[in-house]
């Protein structure tokens, strides 16, 4: 079993690949079996290291495997009976070849698929490490939802579809030639979620596995990664640490900069305000382009330092939403809470907090949607924030209303 799995999301072109990369390559130099696997449709793992890579996984260096995932390699491997059987469906429907393997590939097989090899190399005890260089955040979310959609499908519609197919297809056969699935299909698709059900076991060990958000100093990226951070707490996914790539050094002269620079500086003030407790890892903007063994080991001594690059920098999940009094209370990470004084100010879902001479800046989930923050309160380390539901007004109340001039 590995030891340790790490996850790199953001928004695209923010240089989570080349971060993931750097990570996995200073894990190997410390002498952990090391995978580094790409799920990014537009895969850039191979041009990162300078070498080719493959489906399965390829040495890189010393303890250092790299692996970009192609999707028909993977439904060969571990969809091939389900997608047999949606290519003959479609052929019998009179689509060609080429679009029946095309179409076969229905929407969220490639994220599955993806998923399977997070749980095979876990599983394999081939590694001790597994880097994930995750697709782009939208992407991401539905990958990690995953387990849960297909465990409740399974659970809910996979019945009734074997029962209705053991019954329609004695009847079927003499009179068409449509494919009507046998049990192996089922069996497959049963075995795929019982897979994903372990899988999803895997991710949320807070002791096993965390997710790290990289982000650039610029207003645009900053709002889709709190939006990410938000939505991965309410799955229950532990991120640990946020990356900040690409930060002008202060060694950079004036002139031309000098607004950038501005600019950047409170961006990454914000960036320190809106994730807080989670630490902030930065990365200067570096001269050349990382690419190559030397380049990565350059990006991993400014982002870990003398750090073990596995270890977890946060280890429980920043924001939690639960039902409680007939409302909803959004729970935060609050180890920098030292009295009392909470002072709350909400505009739209953007929820600032601030505790003594603390601030945080948080993007509200959609389920406290058209909610206010009525009040807040400090308890063993959490921030514990309250959302009364509103109250619906009678019919009649409503109807008198409609009748004022």
């Amino acid at each position: 079993m590995a030891r340790r799995i790490i996850l790199y999301t953001g928004k695209g072109g923010v240089g989570k690949t080349t971060v993931a990369a750097a990570t996995a390559l200073r894990a190997a130099e410390l002498g952990y079996r090391t995978v580094v696997l790409s799920t990014d449709p537009a895969h850039s793992l191979a041009d990162a290291f300078g070498t080719p890579l493959g489906p399965e996984p390829v040495p890189v260096a010393s303890n250092l495997w790299g692996q970009e995932t192609d999707i028909y390699y993977n439904l060969r491997r571990w969809w091939g009976t389900v997608h047999n059987w949606l290519r003959a469906l479609l052929l019998w429907q009179g689509m060609d070849e080429m679009e029946a393997d095309e179409v076969a590939a229905v929407p969220g097989m490639e994220e599955l698929a993806n998923l399977l090899w997070v749980n095979h190399h876990h599983e394999s005890g081939d590694y001790d490490v597994v880097v994930v260089d995750c697709a782009p955040t939208g992407e991401t979310l539905r990958l990690l939802s995953f387990p849960d959609s297909a465990r409740w499908w399974i659970d809910k519609l996979l019945p009734i579809q074997r029962r209705l197919s053991r019954v329609l297809r004695p009847v079927m056969r003499p009179l068409t030639s449509m494919p009507v699935p046998e049990q192996e299909v089922f069996a497959a698709i049963e075995d795929l979620v019982r897979q994903l059900a372990r899988l999803h076991a895997v991710l949320s060990d807070r002791e096993l596995s965390s997710v790290r958000l990289v982000v650039n100093p610029e207003k645009m990226v900053i709002r889709e990664t709190q939006r990410t951070f938000t939505y991965l707490n309410l799955y229950g996914y532990v991120t640990d640490a946020i990356v900040c790539n690409r930060v002008l050094p202060a060694g950079v002269g004036d002139g031309y900069f000098a607004r950038w620079k501005e600019a950047q500086a409170g961006y990454v003030r914000f960036i320190d305000e809106a994730f807080a407790p989670l630490p902030v890892l930065s990365i200067p903007l570096l001269r050349d382009e990382v690419t190559g063994l030397e380049a990565l080991r350059e990006m991993a001594g400014h982002l870990f330092g003398g750090d073990d690059p596995t270890r977890i920098y946060y280890p429980t999940v920043a924001h939690e939403v639960r039902a409680e009094d007939g409302g909803f209370v959004l729970s935060l990470g609050a180890p920098f809470a030292t009295r009392d004084e909470v002072s709350l100010a909400q505009r739209g879902d953007e929820l600032s907090v601030q505790v003594g001479v603390h601030r945080r800046n948080v993007l509200l989930p959609r389920v406290l949607s058209g909610l206010h923050a009525t009040s807040a309160r400090v308890d063993s380390g959490r921030l514990n924030v309250y959302f009364p539901r509103q109250k619906q007004r009678s019919r009649s109340q409503r109807h008198a209303r409609s009748k004022r001039p």
